[in-house]
């Protein structure tokens, strides 16, 4: 099986919308207001200083997807960039789609002198996914994450 990674187009965001649907409902139990949802999505393709949607695809058929968003770090001097949305079709799990979508994040990033690194957050219980991580070389922080959310409640 090819695997092609390539930058997502505007076209692509209702797929894009509804795969960040699956997975906050496999991986958190959320469900998603599905219109504030895919505005969301649309809404970065008109915003990419806020970052970018990549995604994985076979046959002209979209198997996995990740989003990039930036985080400047004065401490560095650099721009972290954040791996989010990560969702790969459940069918094409264990056959490196993730692995492809995170060395094509790779390469670019280190193409870019501004960028310092790379972080991404997991859901804690989410153990498959942290060995995945793992395995690529990243690893866990001294830093745990707190939040205020106004929209999502739990």
């Amino acid at each position: 099986m090819e695997i092609i990674i390539r930058k997502a187009k505007p076209a692509d965001a209702e797929m894009l919308a509804h795969y960040n649907a699956l997975m906050a409902k496999e991986t958190e139990q959320l469900m998603l207001d599905a219109e504030r949802l895919l505005s969301g999505t649309k809404e970065l393709f008109n915003r990419p200083e806020y970052g970018f949607y990549l995604v994985a695809e076979t046959d002209k058929t979209i198997i996995g997807q990740l989003m990039i968003t930036y985080e400047w770090s004065d401490w560095r001097n650099g721009i972290f960039w954040w791996i989010q949305s990560v969702y790969v079709v459940p069918e094409f799990r264990s056959q490196e789609v993730f692995k492809k979508l995170y060395e094509y994040v790779l390469t670019l990033a280190k193409e870019n002198a501004s960028v310092c690194g790379l972080r991404l957050y997991v859901e804690k219980r989410n153990t498959t996914a942290h060995r995945v991580y793992e395995k690529l070389g990243m690893y866990t922080t001294d830093y745990d994450l707190y939040e205020t959310d106004f929209v999502v409640r739990r």
